[in-house]
């Protein structure tokens, strides 16, 4: 059900091939300050992966974090189209999502030290982020877990007729649980205004998709599903965009479910800082030419070459961005941990509490 149908719902093809698809973007067409409006958000996720990542290695943060450096392009493009009211729905790797809707940096920062200001309050740490006045409804460790959520969220938005839609953001992985399957076939009968996003980085963990399922395409389960799909080239923000903008005008009208498939890659390992070790694995070759895929670097080239910026101009980009997270991150270094009585009072709900 893909726009074009000489494109098999079973194989990535091209997409697969990380020696391909490293040429500087097209932006035909697209405004310029839409252009640069990307790129900043960006820079602005790269950067601050890139301190997490490394107070991760250095022991200041403790709780797990799961970077989505190399792949920051899928929710740039999602979040170009989600206006108030929608719904939004991490997963484990959700960092990138929580940011480009509008989550603030400071909070962000603050949540994976564990402090107070975070915006789970300290007690969800690097995969419990929630931001609900930028539509971000939450992230879960559990893989797949937002899924059937954020189908049931379509449903109540069907019910109440708002117009809304809600948005499932998964990795390959998820496609091999239960839940994935259910809610696309409950999504698909009952017409609901869902888009599954999901960010096909090839890996679950360390295991290549190769090893754990017949084809490496997720697109086949939409198929089967009779929900319309796309499949995209997700290191490209403009084709991502597009997808997006697509997907979520059709769900919106009433045109039921869509899912978008972005063909990616993440350059650290499945959790922590480290690019040569996966949970123990040595990581496989082909790093090298995954990052020359490099959705920043291959949108700055194309924003170069059409005259939209200079080279200074894409490294005062970093530096402000970095200048940005270093205060975020001294900000949040100085803020007040949670009381200790916080480990039940937020846990547990107490009979008359507001």
């Amino acid at each position: 059900m893909d726009a074009n149908p000489r494109i098999s719902a079973f194989s990535l093809g091209a997409l697969a091939d990380p020696h391909q698809f490293q040429d500087p973007i097209r932006i035909d067409g697209i405004a310029p300050e839409k252009l640069l409006r990307w790129l900043k958000k960006m820079i602005e996720i790269r950067c601050a992966e890139e301190k997490i990542g490394l107070e991760f290695g250095r022991a200041v943060i403790k709780c797990p974090c799961h970077l989505v450096i190399g792949q920051e392009a899928p929710a740039v493009g999602v979040a170009e189209h989600i206006v108030k009211g929608d719904r939004v729905f991490g997963a484990h790797r959700s960092h990138a999502h929580f940011l480009a809707l509008g989550g603030d940096l400071h909070r962000l920062l603050a949540e994976v030290l564990g402090k107070e200001t975070g915006c789970s309050r300290g007690m969800g740490g690097s995969m419990h982020l929630i931001d609900l006045d930028h539509n971000f409804f939450g992230s879960v460790p559990i893989v797949g877990a937002t899924v059937p959520i954020a189908t049931g969220a379509a449903l109540a938005a069907k019910m109440d007729k708002s117009g809304a839609v809600a948005v499932s953001y998964l990795g390959d992985g998820a496609t091999e649980e239960g839940v994935f399957h259910e809610s696309l076939n409950f999504a698909s009968v009952f017409k609901l205004p869902v888009v599954y996003v999901v960010e096909n980085n090839l890996f679950s963990s360390h295991l290549h998709i190769s090893l754990r399922q017949p084809f490496d395409s997720i697109c086949r389960f939409a198929e089967a599903n009779g929900v319309s799909w796309q499949r995209v080239d997700g290191n490209d923000i403009v084709a991502m965009a597009a997808a997006a903008g697509s997907a979520i005008a059709e769900a919106r009208a009433g045109r039921g479910p869509r899912l978008i498939e972005a063909v990616t890659y993440r350059w650290r390992g499945h959790v922590g800082h480290r690019e040569d070790n996966d949970v123990g694995v040595q990581r496989k070759e082909g790093l090298a030419d995954w990052k020359k895929r490099d959705p920043i670097g291959r949108l700055a080239a194309a924003m170069l070459s059409a005259g939209i910026v200079t080279q200074a101009g894409v490294s005062e980009f970093h530096e402000a961005s970095r200048a940005a997270v270093d205060a975020a991150w001294q900000q949040a270094l100085a803020d007040p941990y949670p009381p200790s009585s916080a480990l039940l009072d937020r846990v547990y709900f107490k009979p008359g509490a507001s």
